[in-house]
């Protein structure tokens, strides 16, 4: 199991959380989990270095906070693997230019921004994407031969491209990768904008309001519940095409508290939307701020979290250097000698 997150904002949001973090959590105790902060990825626009190495302790600091064990898991830095940058070479050099520019990502960032604005890095970000995925490529004899990647709709596009280069690789050059699967964790949430709840929650396109993160204080979360966009009328009822905003909250409580929507609906029929945006809001901070409390603490203990980086760089460059070792041998490149 691989998976990843970008270290672009002060804090995790309630929709990385609820729809891929916490089963993040559960996943390390199924599976052979790979978990990384994907910091070369984040470079791909202009950023302050200051900025980007203070966000990346505190995306770590938050998953340690969260539930993962770096004894169960995995977990790092991508820079910390240069393997990573050398195998997205390779990649990029059986990958056709036209693959690349098919990229619906990439086709809606570089329209936004123009070609100036528009990196080279920003077009190969789904190639480096796919090297960070067929870096962990479990060996032969490692019992079931699978690679999962929980993906939502929105890479589902790069998983297919990872696919087909991982099989263009092994038809060219010998069997190297297994295809990556799409995997679809259970209990992961769809959750939308509080203030524009036909749209994904977002740090890139959510306003301040419309966004909950996970490090914020109880205050601010509190009135963000209580402002969300609800739908005429007061009844707690899900139906996304005609109360969009109630569904969502719906989807949130369901998640966070374990009940189902329908158990909800009967719980807050007739009470009308106030009550149970009161108690959705004390859910949300009873939820978070024991994770904000130790993500803290973590933080305080510099010294610590960079032994956990170094513990997860470690055991993920021991299975990357194995793979390019396999790699620059498969396309012929002449070894250093011992």
């Amino acid at each position: 199991m691989l998976s990843g997150i970008q270290p672009t904002a002060d804090s995790f949001h309630l929709g990385n959380y609820l729809g891929a973090l916490r089963q993040w959590v559960a996943m390390q105790d199924t599976h052979d989990a790979f978990y990384c902060v994907v910091d070369l990825h984040a470079i791909t626009v202009e950023h302050d270095p200051a900025v980007l190495r203070r966000r990346t302790k505190v995306a770590v600091a938050q998953l340690l906070a969260m539930g993962l064990d770096p004894e169960r898991a995995t977990v790092f830095v991508q820079s910390h693997v240069p393997e990573h940058a050398e195998l997205a070479w390779v990649l990029g050099c059986i990958t056709g230019f036209g693959e690349a520019g098919r990229m619906t990502q990439f086709k809606d960032k570089s329209s936004k921004q123009g070609t100036g604005g528009t990196t080279v890095g920003l077009f190969t970000y789904p190639i480096l994407q796919a090297a960070d995925i067929l870096l962990y490529t479990p060996e032969p004899g490692e019992g079931e031969r699978a690679l999962r990647v929980p993906v939502g709709e929105d890479q589902r596009q790069h998983l297919e491209l990872t696919r087909d280069l991982a099989q263009r690789f092994n038809n060219r050059f010998g069997e190297t990768f297994v295809p990556p699967e799409a995997h679809i964790p259970r209990g992961a949430a769809k959750i939308t904008d509080l203030q524009e709840p036909e749209a994904k929650m977002s740090k890139s396109a959510s306003s301040p309001q419309g966004i909950i993160d996970v490090l914020e204080e109880p205050g601010p979360m509190r009135k963000k519940i209580m402002r969300a966009v609800t739908d005429t009328g007061s009844d707690v009822v899900y139906d996304e095409e005609k109360k969009a905003g109630i569904t969502n909250l719906l989807r949130i409580y369901a998640a966070l508290d374990g009940a189902s929507v329908q158990e909800l609906e009967q719980r807050y029929a007739g009470s009308g939307y106030g009550q149970f945006k009161k108690d959705l809001a004390q859910l949300v901070v009873d939820t978070f701020t024991p994770i904000r409390e130790r993500t803290l603490k973590l933080l305080d203990d510099e010294q610590q979290l960079d032994r956990v980086l170094a513990l997860g760089a470690e055991r993920a460059s021991g299975v990357a250097a194995r793979t390019m070792d396999t790699v620059r041998d498969r396309v012929g490149f002449v070894g250093r000698g011992r």
